[in-house]
């Protein structure tokens, strides 16, 4: 494990509705808190997601790091957020909650690059409950990189 993780922004685009019938693309940002500000072993994050189809979905929640030697790592995560369907996918309702995971091979220079695969519910909030899910490429790059040293 490194000394410290540092926050990351992350950046993302996959498809989103994978295993349905209103598949579409998806761009996501997401703001990842470092070790200093983690919640236990949780570490807080904030995002937003938007499809190509004009839904949005803004969020935060929290994801654990398992480390798998020194260049993996496997990052279970939920979420809880406001999502608008736009001209895309009816999920039912506006509060909706993401579970997920994500592994990530973590360069030397602490950036990681991986593969993400989430699923959001409104976990019956309403009678009408789809579901989606997304499987996304995520690069994640140390915040301070881009207020340099």
């Amino acid at each position: 494990m490194r000394a410290e993780e540092p926050a990351f922004l992350s950046l993302g685009a996959g498809v989103y509705d994978l295993l349905d019938n209103e598949t579409t693309a998806e761009a996501r940002v997401e703001y990842r808190f470092s070790k200093d500000n983690k919640l236990g072993l949780f570490t807080p994050f904030v995002g937003f997601m938007a499809t190509a189809d004009g839904a949005t979905y803004g969020y935060g929640g929290v994801g654990i790091d398992i480390l798998l030697g020194k260049h993996w790592a496997l990052t279970p995560n939920v979420a809880v957020g406001l999502y608008g369907n736009g001209d895309g996918k009816d999920l039912g309702h506006p509060v909706e909650f993401r579970s997920g995971l994500e592994l990530a091979y973590r360069f030397d220079d602490d950036s990681r690059l991986g593969l993400a695969f989430h699923h959001i519910s409104n976990a019956h909030l309403d009678n009408e409950n789809p579901g989606s899910e997304a499987l996304m490429l995520m690069y994640s790059v140390p915040f301070d990189k881009f207020f340099g040293d």
